[in-house]
Order: C-alpha cells, then sequence, then structure tokens
C-alpha cells in the first residue's frame, strides 16, 4: 500500500507542475493537495491506474456537485463522498469530444465531392459528425474567411487562428449520414452525458463547456447511428450502412493515440479500406502517412487526408497552418 500512495502523489504531484500549468489554476491546486494527503492518495489507491488520471477524477467531482471550491474545502469534500467518486470513475472515462476539431478538418472535406457520408472512430458524443451544422471563422494575420451552413449562421461559430499566409479553402460539406464508433459512446440526448463532456472542460478554459452544450443542442435535434465496440472489428459493419450514394469519410480526429499501437495499423486500413480517411494526429504516433513521415515537423498535430499531409493544427482545432515542405505533404 505505501507503494500505491507514493505513486498516487507523484502522479499528481507531477500533474500540477508538468500539465495544469498555464490551462487551470483550479486544478493545479486540487492536484497539490491530493499529493500532500496520504487520505486522499489512499482514496484514489481504491482506483486502478487507468481510473485514476487527475482530470478524470476532477470532472467526477463536480459532476457529483463538489463545485469548483478551495482546495481545502474539495478536500473535505473528496472524503465525505469517498465511495460515490469511487463508484463514478469506474464508471467513466476522459472522452473529449470538442467540436472546434471540426475547423482542422473542414479544409480536408473540401477536397471530397459530397454528398458525403460521415463517420467518426472515438465519437463519444457525436459532436464532431456535425461539420456542415456549424460556422466558422478563420482568423489570420492579413485576412479572414466565414463560412455558414447553406440554411445560415449557426448558433455555433468555430473561430480559428491561421498561422502563415495561405488561408484555408473552406465550404460548408453535404453531409447525409452520420455515425460514430466509441468504446463507450455517451447520448448527446441525455443531459447527464451532455453534463459529462462540460465536466471534463478544465476550470479556466472559457468558453468551451458553452460551446459543447451548443454543439450537443445541435446534435440532440438529429442524433447520429451510435456503435458501441473495437473500430477494428466494428469498421465494415458500419461503413456498409452508409448510402451507396455518398462518399463514405472515415475520420480519426485525436483517437489513435488512445489505441495500443499494435492495434493502430489495423484501425486505420480499416478506414482506408471502407472510404476516404482524414486524421489529425501526432506525426510520429504511426505509419500511416503516404510518402513517410514528415521530417523538421516542429508544433502542432498532422492533417491528412487518405494519409497525404494537408497542414498542421492544434490538437483542438484552436489553430491551421498550412505545412508545405514536410516530407510527406502534397499540394
Amino acid at each position: 500500500m505505501p507503494d500505491e500512495l507514493a505513486a498516487v502523489a507523484e502522479r499528481y504531484r507531477r500533474f500540477a507542475a508538468l500539465e495544469a500549468p498555464g490551462r487551470s489554476q483550479l486544478y493545479a491546486s486540487w492536484a497539490d493537495r491530493v499529493a500532500d494527503d496520504p487520505s486522499l492518495q489512499a482514496m484514489l489507491a481504491r482506483l486502478p491506474g487507468t481510473r485514476r488520471q487527475p482530470p478524470l477524477v476532477f470532472a467526477v467531482t463536480r459532476l457529483l456537485g463538489s463545485g469548483d471550491v478551495a482546495a481545502d474545502a474539495w478536500a473535505e469534500w473528496m472524503r465525505d463522498n469517498a465511495d460515490a467518486v469511487v463508484a463514478e470513475c469506474l464508471a467513466r472515462s476522459v472522452q473529449t469530444n470538442e467540436p472546434l476539431r471540426c475547423a482542422a478538418l473542414l479544409p480536408a472535406l473540401r477536397r471530397i465531392d459530397g454528398p458525403i457520408a460521415l463517420l467518426e472512430v472515438g465519437a463519444s458524443a457525436g459532436l464532431c459528425l456535425y461539420p456542415d451544422r456549424y460556422s466558422y471563422r478563420y482568423a489570420g494575420a492579413h485576412a479572414e474567411v466565414r463560412v455558414d451552413p447553406q440554411t445560415g449562421p449557426s448558433t455555433v461559430e468555430l473561430v480559428c487562428d491561421v498561422r502563415g499566409e495561405r488561408m484555408p479553402s473552406v465550404r460548408s460539406p453535404e453531409v447525409v449520414w452520420r455515425a460514430g464508433i466509441d468504446l463507450n459512446p455517451l447520448d448527446v440526448q441525455n443531459p447527464r452525458d451532455v453534463d459529462w463532456l462540460a465536466q471534463l472542460v478544465w476550470p479556466g478554459e472559457a468558453g468551451r463547456a458553452e460551446r459543447i452544450r451548443a454543439a450537443a443542442a445541435i446534435a440532440a435535434g438529429d442524433p447520429p447511428l451510435m456503435a458501441a465496440g473495437d473500430a477494428a472489428v466494428l469498421l465494415p459493419e458500419i461503413a456498409a450502412q452508409a448510402p451507396s450514394d455518398a462518399t463514405l469519410v472515415v475520420t480519426t480526429p485525436g483517437v489513435l493515440a488512445h489505441i495500443p499501437r499494435a492495434a493502430r495499423g489495423e484501425v486505420i486500413w480499416a478506414a482506408q479500406s471502407a472510404g476516404r480517411w482524414i486524421t489529425i494526429d501526432d506525426p510520429g504516433l504511426h505509419d500511416g502517412w503516404r510518402g513517410g513521415s514528415p521530417t523538421a515537423w516542429g508544433e502542432g498535430f498532422a492533417v491528412a487526408l487518405d494519409g497525404d499531409i494537408l497542414a498542421a493544427a492544434d490538437p483542438l482545432g484552436r489553430w491551421w497552418e498550412w505545412r508545405p515542405g514536410s516530407g510527406a505533404i502534397r499540394s
């Protein structure tokens, strides 16, 4: 048990020092409190390692009603609600569902003739399956590009900073079918699941929770087909349900990092076999890039269509940049 307590303390101390700064001062203070409190360490040691990550535990406590309180008050609440926190952590996982990622996907979708049948791996609640229902504003140093749905401005506007001189070529896609695969899909029509998505936003990340709730309201009016299970196994079955007169596009935005490396190639192969494939990944994550892995990459994830890298982007879609000359790029 002492080793388990030490492992919990070290994990939370590292989170407070390296991960929370610049994103959430409140989470940093909560993590420091765990690192210094053996009673909290013992409580969290009841959880397996995959269920005691600080972002998961902190989101669960907020979901259960701790409030965004000072560290001492939060620690007292934790001790009073230990059994409920443990039970909820065992039932939940971190399922970030950031619709802003659609801003990174849109320039790649622009290169595909519609109508489009959209299938996302790791879809969570499916908020990235509605790129046609959101408005976009790409803001560069000297220009701005705005795109609205065909029906007019959306209640969700996704703002993306453009780096470099080249602005993206974008349009609102025609999406006629949408489906998602996830190990534990969330129900966008279930208020508790939507609350969970909102609680996964760290305190201090202004605007994200409101954007998620607004996107969830759009999705709830036209829910996607959602399937639970292993993407490599389910992908052919779900893809077969797409309309035959639409172009099937499989997206894997930010999910491959959460799949064991040995299985990533299987998911990529299944995606490419099913239709067109768009991904947003760290360039070193896999070998699915056409022309080889990029060199001298720099900041950001790679955005690629069918393995051809088109651009770099923030993992959550906050910025976007064309990347000519990265070794695997075709303009």
